[in-house]
């Protein structure tokens, strides 16, 4: 099977030299490393399920992402290869998903182990990971969203590392903003003005607030951001205006 795979593989080099190129960045090898193991992928994965996994599965997916992330943690020094290594990694990832998708509170799976003690070492390791896989996904989308989140603030010409500054220092004036950015996301024409022209339409926000056109502009960069939450895909996000109008 191995052979097969590095025959599969175009690049003519070490599998230790190909994993030290990626983990340097070359995404390019990534792609074709991943595409040259997705056999091996697919019958890690059928091993644990106990049936026929093809790439449209979920289960596929999951074993992709952790195929992945052993690209990513693999060490020669540690003594083990990248097969015996994702092989491992897919199959805990795997327990996991179908852990979390179970209404059972035993899940048995065939590990290749008739060690009892290590079985219930495993089935803790799993109880464990589960949470572990969640917190670690919910991170990796919350920084997904603020990565996004600046970008977008940059065509405003806001700084995300501002941002706490130009909060309003007091709760009033913060959810009083906060309240002028629902505004303005919930009327299509004034998001339409303000993604239009980058910038706060306070010329018609002062015919229907009731701020002073000074506390327009103290608070515009403020009221921009909560607006561009608002009216945005923020899950995120949103859960800090939340916070915020709870206070």
């Amino acid at each position: 099977m191995l052979s097969l795979l590095f025959t599969a593989f175009k690049r003519k080099r070490s599998l230790d030299e190909t994993i030290s190129r990626i983990q340097e960045g070359d995404q390019s090898l990534r792609n074709e490393l991943i595409e040259s193991f997705k056999p091996f992928i697919a019958k890690t994965v059928s091993s644990v399920c106990k049936r026929y996994i093809n790439q449209s599965d979920d289960e596929f997916s999951i074993g992709l992402i952790a195929f992945n992330e052993a690209i990513e943690k693999y060490s020669p020094e540690k003594g083990r290869s990248l097969l015996a290594f994702a092989d491992t990694l897919i199959k805990r990832r795997i327990i996991d998903y179908l852990r979390s998708q179970s209404k059972e509170r035993h899940l048995v799976v065939d590990l290749s182990s008739n060690d009892e003690k290590e079985e219930r070492e495993h089935y803790l390791e799993t109880e464990k990971s589960l949470n572990e896989y969640h917190l670690k996904q919910e991170a990796e989308k919350r920084r997904d969203e603020i990565i996004r989140f600046r970008e977008e603030l940059n065509e405003y010409d806001v700084d995300f590392a501002d941002l706490a500054s130009v909060s309003p220092k007091h709760t009033d004036a913060r959810k009083s903003a906060i309240a002028i950015a629902e505004q303005i996301a919930s009327d299509p024409e004034l998001t339409a003005l303000l993604k239009e022209k980058k910038r706060l339409p306070i010329k018609q926000l002062e015919d229907i607030v009731s701020v002073s056109r000074k506390t327009l502009e103290r608070n515009r960069k403020y009221i921009i951001s909560i607006t561009l939450i608002l009216s945005g895909d923020y899950v995120f996000m949103k859960d800090y205006i939340k916070g915020v109008l709870e206070e």
